[in-house]
């Protein structure tokens, strides 16, 4: 039987810190397309995807649970009644693939972490649910192996670029242009973002914008 898999996604006004380059309809379609990306690594990886949304949203790949209340409270309701082993996956991932995924499932031990940048988590996989809880925001990483070790759990840090890039600022944008191949990169193509040479960096430019009325 496949994993199931929980993807919280905010389907209204997500990715504010891209308001920068992008208006409130081109995020929500933005994150729309990483999401994608996430369900599809997801079913690659063995794993059934399931939305925990914080709005009515329907998606033709995956069942939606509705949800407004806050991430840890949504996500702690779906782990005490989880009926088996659980995987927890954001969406703005758009970099995840199969492989990754099937990694992380196939752990020996009773957790597998996968660590975002800056201290958060990407992706945290429970063999027993009923055992665990989250704690996300902050350093989460560090708060997530500490419930493991506090529960007398073991747990694996996972160790994957392709899950380690999550996207909340304009900079992110450039590790999707040079490293994805799904929906994600091309509507960022599709907008007019492309890769810019900026005093020896790398970054990301927007040729063309939304006429405005």
């Amino acid at each position: 039987m496949p994993v199931d898999a929980v993807i919280p996604f905010k389907p209204k006004n997500p990715k504010t810190r891209l308001s920068c380059v992008m208006d409130q309809e081109e995020r929500e379609a933005f994150a729309r397309a990483m999401l994608s990306d996430v369900i599809r690594a997801v079913r690659m990886g063995g794993c059934a995807p399931l939305l925990l949304c914080t709005a009515p949203f329907e998606h033709p790949d995956a069942p939606v649970t509705v949800d407004p209340a806050g991430l840890n409270e949504s996500l702690d309701r779906v782990l005490a009644s989880a009926g088996g082993p659980l995987l927890i996956i954001m969406a703005d991932l758009p970099l995840a693939d199969g492989a990754a995924i099937a990694r992380m499932i196939a752990t020996s031990a009773d957790i597998a972490i996968m660590p975002g940048r800056g201290g958060g988590t990407n992706a945290i996989f429970v063999r027993e649910p009923s055992r665990y809880h989250v704690d996300y925001y902050g350093a989460s990483f560090l708060k997530h192996a500490a419930i493991a070790a506090d529960a007398g759990l073991s747990c694996e840090v996972v160790d994957s670029f392709r899950l380690h890039t999550d996207v909340d600022e304009k900079e992110d944008l450039v590790e999707v242009l040079i490293h994805g191949a799904g929906a994600a990169r091309r509507y960022l193509e599709s907008l007019g973002f492309a890769l810019s040479i900026e005093k020896g960096r790398v970054g990301v430019e927007r040729r063309t914008h939304k006429e405005t009325v």
